[in-house]
């Protein structure tokens, strides 16, 4: 373990103590402060399997800014707006496969119908068959 990972593990339970009125914070004892410094560090809900982190730091702007992207198994339990944004979200990325899988039809199909030499309206063509032969040539 580094001393860098050592000191932010003791900041934590030296912010979490700070916050106690002193008189109860300078109450724990060593075993006490070993056990709070025990239950900070063995936090479950930090690991994620996907876990993008960067921070943007602007020239000549006094603040940097941060992006957090999380993925992994949803381990609590959803309130009623979450549950509702997620079956939105769900039936949105449903719609967006269904348009994507009925446009590479549509696409085979036509070029299928071209392939054959069915021509529906005549002396019209969308040009999606000649830029297809001509991939082959």
């Amino acid at each position: 373990m580094t001393t860098y990972k050592s000191n932010q593990r003791h900041a934590h339970v030296k912010q979490l103590l700070g916050k106690m009125d002193p008189a109860v914070a300078n109450s724990f004892s060593y075993k006490q402060r070993k056990a709070l410094q025990k239950a900070i560090s063995t936090r479950d809900w930090d690991n994620h399997k996907i876990d993008f982190r960067p921070t943007l730091a602007l020239p000549f702007v006094p603040w940097s800014f941060y992006i957090v992207f999380l993925g992994g198994v949803n381990k609590r339990s959803l309130s009623s707006t979450e549950r509702f944004t997620a079956a939105l979200l769900f039936l949105m990325a449903l719609f967006v496969i269904g348009l994507i899988i009925f446009g590479v039809v549509f696409v085979v199909l036509y070029l299928l119908k071209s392939w054959l030499g069915i021509d529906i309206f005549p002396n019209e063509s969308l040009g999606i068959w000649d830029e297809f032969k001509g991939l082959f040539s």
